[in-house]
């Protein structure tokens, strides 16, 4: 498992001063925010076609997203990290969380078992028959 913090892109002014103080986002926010993360191959965010294994957030607001993809050789994932920090730390407010991490995990391998029924219906209006 590799583990890289998306915090690490530019920064980017926001309109906000972001979370309250103390406050932590909770994790069906942070992964509904993850829709906004479209895989760059396939036009369908990492949420519906299952690339999310996990999501949590500490203390301090630091979210982890376990994260996988469809090929291990995929070489978009600087664009997908970029994504997850556009999506995750900034916005209106100042973004959900302060800091994002992506956690890239392996196993078990993604297959088109993990897509949801949105993810499904998107592909199919893409000509994929799934």
């Amino acid at each position: 498992m590799t583990e890289r913090s998306a915090s690490a892109m530019p920064a980017t002014t926001t309109d906000g001063a972001g979370p309250a103080p103390g406050a932590t986002a909770d994790p069906a926010e942070v992964a509904e925010a993850l829709k906004d993360v479209v895989d760059p191959e396939l036009g369908i965010n990492v949420v519906d076609l299952g690339l999310v294994y996990g999501v949590h957030v500490n203390d301090d607001n630091v979210a982890t997203v376990d994260l996988t993809l469809t090929s291990a050789a995929c070489p978009l994932t600087d664009v997908i990290e970029a994504q997850v920090h556009q999506a995750l730390c900034l916005g209106p407010g100042g973004g959900l969380v302060r800091e994002a991490r992506l956690n890239w995990v392996w196993m078990p391998p993604w297959g088109p078992d993990k897509i949801t029924d949105e993810g499904r219906e998107q592909l199919r209006a893409l000509g994929f028959n799934v």
